[in-house]
């Protein structure tokens, strides 16, 4: 007889079991949606008012934080760091803008928008260059390059101006579909899976989490560990001009003078997104999620007529208490 008896003591596969692993492997992103449905309901009892047109503001309002945020999630996973974000969303925000006024029409549009793209990914590599080449600590460098990059933005527009062609305006306003489905969400979830799906299923995905967790060991099995580090910032620079022209979308204009809230909101979307600052644990899902969630919070309190400088104040003390309990997670798996 050929036929092989099942393995002794080896339950055969549920059905189920690829749901269990992916709730298993994904319950914090789970968590903040849970977070985020208790949020909404909230919203709509504080505001009875928000409906469809709430709905599509919040989207386009949270799109250039969301698409930061995964710039900065890409190069947290790596084990690094980046504080120009703002700067470069900035700069590749005029430099659209300056150049769609200077050349108007549709098709113009679009050579400058893939121009700007990789005005993006060379920010980002200047960045990764200056990182591997020099040693110097990401802190250091991205700071730097932050004054850097917001000088040349002053020197390209002094003041906000500019224009926007009328389909890239047209990407972050209305619904789609159903009126409950903003475009602008749609944006964000096409721009990222476009760029990161094939970034996480290749070799770069894997070498990014490889050299977050563990850098020696990453070079000790083949990884490159500098050139994974620069292609890092590179994919960051990419994200960050997204967000540039999602800003120059949403307002019509570029303003030179860079959000410092960009950068510093992306690194908590990326601590409340589940993403480890000490890099090789996290995705792109949470970090996005995150985003929703703070600024629903800070919706909320605008509705109640809470001060707004008090959503800042939460927030902070939810990052606080996010730390707090990543750090016991962690103090449990090194006793166990």
């Amino acid at each position: 007889m050929t036929a092989t008896a099942p393995a002794l003591g080896r339950r055969p596969a549920s059905p189920a079991e690829p749901l269990r692993r992916i709730a298993r492997d994904n319950t914090w992103t789970l968590s903040l949606l849970g977070l985020l449905a208790v949020l909404l309901a909230f919203t709509k009892f504080v505001n009875p008012n928000y409906g469809v047109t709430s709905l599509q503001y919040t989207a386009t309002s949270v799109l250039p934080l969301a698409l930061a945020a995964v710039a900065q999630a890409v190069v947290v996973m790596s084990g690094g760091i980046d504080l120009s974000i703002s700067s470069q969303m900035a700069l590749t925000s005029v430099v659209a803008a300056s150049l769609m006024k200077s050349y108007p029409g549709d098709i113009n549009a679009v050579g400058i928008v893939v121009l700007t793209l990789l005005l993006g990914v060379l920010l980002g590599a200047l960045n990764g260059a200056l990182i591997v080449l020099t040693r110097v600590p990401d802190i250091i460098v991205t700071l730097s390059t932050y004054f850097v990059w917001a000088g040349f933005a002053l020197l390209v527009r002094p003041a906000p101006g500019g224009a926007a062609a009328d389909w890239l305006k047209n990407l972050v306003v209305g619904s789609v579909v159903v009126d409950w489905l903003p475009v602008a969400a749609v944006v964000l979830v096409v721009i990222v899976a476009a760029v990161w799906i094939p970034v996480a299923r290749s070799r770069l995905g894997l070498s990014l989490h490889a050299v977050g967790s563990n850098r020696l060991a990453a070079f000790r099995c083949g990884v490159g560990v500098d050139r994974t580090k620069f292609l890092s910032y590179a994919l960051t620079g990419l994200m960050s001009a997204f967000a540039g022209l999602s800003l120059t979308a949403s307002t019509g204009i570029g303003t030179p003078v860079p959000e410092p809230t960009y950068a510093l909101i992306s690194i908590a979307a990326v601590v409340l997104g589940g993403v480890s600052l000490a890099g090789g644990v996290g995705g792109v899902f949470g970090p996005i999620v995150a985003v929703i969630v703070l600024q629903i919070i800070r919706d909320d309190m605008t509705f109640m007529g809470v001060d707004s400088n008090y959503g800042l104040v939460a927030q902070g003390f939810i990052l606080i208490g996010v730390l707090m309990v990543g750090s016991l997670v962690q103090m449990r798996r090194r006793r166990s």
